[in-house]
């Protein structure tokens, strides 16, 4: 297991940039991929990776916008002049950058750059290329998928071999480990991106994903292929309902806002661990107008104290859960 180093980065934040404009798939980002529109799996994504702080979409297209503030992100609207198709994702995220820095004062410690085209990474994905960047101490991180193929060229004297010797073919167990950037996931200091105007400097990492969960949305084929290929990881009936269609979320309290796990002193006292980032979710959840409550058969004070930390409705010592979940949801 891969031993983390503690480099204190406080300020995590994920910004995906999704303009309205798309030649090959017409309104591409929300487009319907196993019923969800397309920028949510990415919101979503973001949303469940623990160190990520705040989830922005930068867009010029008022559409994506109350999509992406459906599932829960913040919108950074992006100006007229950096909305076309040859603008470079760059100066979407250095006007980001920009303007959560100037309006807002918040100065990220790290930017989690991820494109909505690519909805087939896995949850842990992201979580782990942060890990990843900090354990290598990098400037930045890009995500990549293993690569085996033998490259050619074509140049003015011809079709040229690039990745290999022809004259000389290796075994492919042989041949030196290559990879593919995937353009899934970019990881990178703010000072990186403003010194290069690149989401790439300084010391690099890479971040290893399976090819199956590298590939992108560009062309309208490619839906059909990403959704028999979700299909067979999440089952035939995959299709998540959007977040918005919840109203409320009822929570156990032992087990689910702790670790499972109790102190006890020698008084018999006993004492539990909750994470500080439950806090952080159910305040995502109630901006997104769900209702959360805690119900527990748990008689500890520590449940009610816990709540009103965070301010969570509760009932506790209940036995009959089942009657006082039909009450509560109607």
């Amino acid at each position: 297991m891969m031993e983390i180093d503690t480099i204190p980065y406080q300020n995590i934040v994920a910004i995906i940039p999704a303009r309205g404009g798309s030649k090959s798939i017409p309104n591409k980002n929300i487009t319907r991929l196993l019923g969800k529109p397309l920028v949510a799996y990415s919101i979503e994504q973001a949303l469940t990776t623990p160190d990520i702080s705040r989830v922005v979409v930068s867009t010029d297209s008022p559409l994506i916008a109350t999509v992406a503030e459906q599932y829960g992100a913040e919108i950074v609207w992006r100006p007229t002049e950096i909305s076309g198709d040859k603008a470079s994702s760059e100066l979407a995220l250095l006007h980001t950058l920009e303007y959560l820095c100037d309006t807002q004062q918040c100065n990220p410690d790290l930017i989690v750059f991820l494109q909505p085209t690519s909805p087939m990474r896995q949850p842990y994905d992201i979580q782990r290329a942060i890990d990843m960047l900090r354990h290598e101490n990098a400037d930045s991180l890009f995500s990549v998928a293993p690569f085996h193929g033998f490259l050619w060229r074509k140049t003015s004297k011809g079709v040229q071999s690039f990745s290999y010797d022809y004259l000389n073919r290796q075994m492919r167990q042989d041949a030196p480990e290559d990879f593919v950037e995937n353009g899934s996931i970019y990881i990178f200091k703010p000072e990186i991106l403003r010194k290069y105007n690149n989401r790439l400097g300084g010391k690099i990492a890479l971040y290893p994903m399976r090819s199956l969960d590298s590939f992108q949305i560009d062309e309208p084929e490619d839906l059909d292929l990403i959704e028999t290929l979700m299909k067979r990881e999440l089952g035939e009936d995959a299709g998540i309902p959007p977040l918005g269609d919840v109203k409320l979320l009822v929570l156990d309290f032992d087990g689910v806002m702790t670790d499972n796990r109790v102190i006890v002193d020698e008084t018999g006292r006993e004492a539990v661990i909750a994470n500080r980032a439950d806090g952080l979710g159910i305040e995502r959840l109630k901006r997104m107008g769900i209702e959360v409550i805690v119900l527990s058969k748990e008689t500890n004070p520590v449940v009610a104290a816990r709540c009103r930390k965070l301010s969570v409705p509760y009932v506790q010592g209940e036995n009959d859960k089942v009657s006082t979940l039909i009450r509560i949801a109607g």
